[in-house]
C-alpha cells in the first residue's frame, strides 16, 4: 500500500468538492502506477451511477483483467461499486474511511477481496463536514 496513491484518491475527492460535487475520489493502480482516477460526478454530470469508483474504472478503460491491481477509494464503497469490484475481480481495495458511510466491507471480504481500512482523519473530517452541510444531497446519493 502506497500513501501517495491514497493521496491521489483524496485529491480526486477534493476536486469533486471544488466542483460542487460529493467528495469521493478513487484511483486504480497496476504495477505501481496509476492507470485510472476519478471522482464522484453525480451532480456535475447529472449521472446517477457516476460514483468515484465508477468514474475511476471508466477512466482506466478496458482491462484484460484486474489481477494484482489495487483500487484506492476515500469512502467505503456502496453496493453498486462493491458489486463492480467483485465482478471485475479487483483483488485489493484500500478505503480511506467508513465512519461516515459503512459501505459494504463485509460483502467485499466475503467475495475474497482484501480490504485495507485506513481510518484517514482528513477524509473523515471532509466527508463529515460535507454531510452536515449537504444533508439532502447526501441522502440522495445514498438513496435515503
Amino acid at each position: 500500500m502506497d500513501k501517495l496513491f491514497y493521496k491521489s484518491a483524496y485529491e480526486q475527492a477534493q476536486k469533486s468538492l471544488a466542483e460542487g460535487g460529493i467528495p469521493i475520489g478513487a484511483v486504480l493502480v497496476s504495477d505501481n502506477k496509476i492507470i485510472g482516477n476519478g471522482h464522484n460526478q453525480r451532480v456535475q454530470k447529472d449521472n446517477p451511477i457516476l460514483h468515484g469508483e465508477m468514474d475511476c474504472l471508466q477512466n482506466a478503460g478496458r482491462q484484460k483483467n484486474y489481477k494484482g491491481m489495487t483500487l484506492y477509494t476515500t469512502l467505503s464503497p456502496c453496493m453498486m461499486c462493491s458489486g463492480t469490484i467483485v465482478q471485475f475481480k479487483i483483488p485489493r481495495v484500500v478505503i480511506g474511511e467508513n465512519l461516515n458511510f459503512d459501505g459494504n466491507i463485509d460483502f467485499l471480504k466475503s467475495h475474497g477481496v482484501e480490504v485495507i481500512l485506513l481510518n484517514d482523519i482528513p477524509s473523515i473530517k471532509m466527508m463529515k463536514k460535507f454531510i452536515l452541510e449537504n444533508q439532502e444531497l447526501w441522502n440522495e446519493d445514498i438513496t435515503e
